[in-house]
Order: C-alpha cells, then sequence, then structure tokens
C-alpha cells in the first residue's frame, strides 16, 4: 500500500516537476528531484522472482530509465546553477530517453505477464 502510494505519488511529481521550467524555473529541480527519488526508490525495490527472461530484460530496461530520471534531476540542478559543463537543456534529452523506455516497459511487461498467466 505505501509504495504504491510513494510510486503514484513520484510519478505525479515527475509530471509537475518536467512542466515547471516553464512556469517556475527554480523550483522545478526541486520538485523533479524529489518525485525521481520516490520513484525510483520503489522500482529498484520491486523484484521479479519469474523465471521469463523477456520480463527480466524488460526490467532492466526499467530500471535503466529510472537511472536515467536521476540523472535528469542532476542535470536540472546543473542547469539552474550554471554548473559547468552542462549549462543548457540536457536534462530534455535524458528526460526523453528515460520516458521512452519507462514507457516501453511498462507496457511490454503487462502484455509478456498476461500472455504468461494464457
Amino acid at each position: 500500500m505505501f509504495q504504491t502510494t510513494l510510486y503514484r505519488a513520484g510519478g505525479v511529481l515527475l509530471v509537475v516537476g518536467a512542466v515547471l521550467p516553464l512556469f517556475a524555473p527554480a523550483v522545478a529541480p526541486y520538485v523533479f528531484a524529489a518525485g525521481a527519488l520516490s520513484f525510483c526508490y520503489v522500482q529498484m525495490t520491486d523484484r521479479y522472482e519469474g523465471s521469463n527472461l523477456i520480463i527480466r530484460r524488460l526490467r532492466r530496461q526499467q530500471m535503466l530509465g529510472a537511472l536515467l530520471l536521476l540523472v535528469t534531476a542532476a542535470l536540472m540542478f546543473t542547469s539552474l546553477y550554471g554548473i559547468p559543463p552542462f549549462r543548457g537543456s540536457e536534462w530534455k534529452v535524458t528526460l526523453m530517453i528515460a520516458a521512452v523506455l519507462e514507457l516501453y516497459s511498462i507496457f511490454r511487461i503487462d502484455c509478456e505477464e498476461k500472455r504468461e498467466q494464457r
């Protein structure tokens, strides 16, 4: 129950933190980092104990996407404070890659679990 709530709250904070640079760029990295930490914590502690190799591969991709969300949060801070060598909008690239990995893996894991149940 707690992990589900933390996972959902992290997802909401991620979306809000990704949109917030348009309106409040000074607050956005903090909101995004809080969401990334909670979202990634839940994904990293969730285990797959089955023997399906496809789901194992997809879980690794999902963990890579979670790590990229943390990298995105760090890049948002470097963009905010102008820390070299990253001073621009590099965080948008890592966010896009992380979003693609997360979306692809979650839909494919669901499909594989349904196929496994049949």
